[in-house]
């Protein structure tokens, strides 16, 4: 049975927990508020009320075999920092640790987090371009360049088949799936027939996105940086 350890439970380390109790495992939890831990101890197999700054308290409390760390330390940034470099030299591969900023989650970067997540910038961009556009429903940035998003279908290509519409070549769009109210239909004949307003899954660059759903896609962090860079070179 795989084993993962939270340590700090503020939102997203509380989130964390919600969804790895939906599978067979055992957890972990560690965090310095009593109430909070009392709270959660029927929830997880073991719960440990510590202040993870003490390295000795990481180094006593998580197992060395652990299959994933998850470091949510709230504005506690120094903190998270220190934690995280603690996991590292535990020998922890697996380290997942929510950054405050940019600068912060560089810093995690650097001295050994696997996964570094963003919650406030990743809802900000998943909620800016349906803010932009009528016909974007969900937008799932995957990368710079590739998104999944569920749009509605544009006007143009209403009436016509999924073979003579051919959105990967005309507008390099590929359908993922179809939504309906019972769920997603993902085996769809050449000959289906598309409806205007109808509402599909996609992948696809941002760029073709923007172009298919009339939403104006914010430029990745990467490329917004990189541009910045050539420009300053230039």
């Amino acid at each position: 049975m795989k084993q993962y350890a939270i340590i700090g439970m503020s939102k997203f380390g509380r989130f964390m927990l919600d969804e790895l109790n939906r599978i067979d495992c055992e957890i972990l939890v560690i965090d310095k508020k009593r109430e909070l831990i009392e709270a959660l101890k029927d929830k997880v197999t073991s719960a440990f009320i510590a202040d993870a700054i003490n390295e000795e308290t990481i180094f006593r409390l998580v197992p060395k075999t652990i299959d994933a760390a998850i470091v949510d330390l709230g504005d506690r940034i120094e903190v998270s920092v220190l934690v995280t470099n603690y996991l590292k030299k535990l020998g922890i591969k697996n380290i997942i640790a929510k950054a405050e900023s940019r600068e912060h989650g560089e810093i995690l970067e650097i001295i050994g987090a696997t996964h570094v997540v963003f919650p406030n910038q990743e809802a900000a961009k998943r909620m800016a371009p349906m803010i932009l556009s009528d016909g974007l429903f969900n937008y799932f940035p995957i990368g710079d360049d590739l998104v999944i998003a569920e749009v509605k279908i544009p006007e143009q290509y209403g009436g016509m088949t999924i073979l003579e519409a051919d959105l990967r070549r005309n507008a390099g769009v590929n359908i993922i799936a179809l939504k309906r109210d019972d769920g997603y239909h993902q085996f769809i004949n050449h000959d289906y027939i598309l409806d205007h307003e109808e509402v599909v899954l996609v992948a696809c660059s941002p760029e073709a996105l923007s172009e298919f759903s009339g939403s104006e896609i914010p430029e990745s962090e990467t490329k917004r940086r990189g541009s910045g860079l050539m420009n300053l070179f230039s």
